[in-house]
């Protein structure tokens, strides 16, 4: 019996979503990093953190808590000298990597220019960089 659960535990965990993806600001020390996780393949939501990073001076996660799996695109915009907000759905939140904080919601008009998108390419989450104006 105990060899029956064992073989079917990676049918359990194989529609489950773990993964991550990272703007890079500027070069591999400064990032922007958004990690998605479902822990069971039925549920209809993902856990969201976000870590920002600016080595050697900072880096802290921030949760911004469960998205449905249909809106887990999550919109990067710059707002500022390392002030960059984030909008998933209706959500919007403000981060500043100088010190690795979360800043107050901004307004909508004040979300900043559009950077790129953090989502689900075919296999993987990815991050998509805007189209150039």
């Amino acid at each position: 019996m105990r060899r029956t659960w064992v073989l079917l535990a990676p049918l359990v965990l194989a529609g489950c979503i773990k993964d991550s993806a990272s703007h890079y600001i500027d070069g591999n020390e400064h990032t922007l990093s958004v990690r998605v996780a479902q822990d069971y393949f039925w549920k209809d939501a993902v856990d969201v953190t976000v870590v920002a990073a600016r080595w050697p001076d900072c880096q802290r996660q921030f949760s911004l808590g469960e998205l449905p799996v249909a809106e887990m695109d999550v919109e990067l915009f710059a707002a500022g000298k390392n002030v960059y907000s984030l909008r998933a759905g209706a959500r919007t939140w403000q981060i500043e990597t100088q010190n690795c904080t979360m800043l107050p919601t901004p307004a909508p008009e004040a979300l900043g220019a559009p950077i790129g998108v953090f989502r689900m390419g075919e296999d993987k989450f990815v991050f998509e960089k805007a189209a150039a104006n």
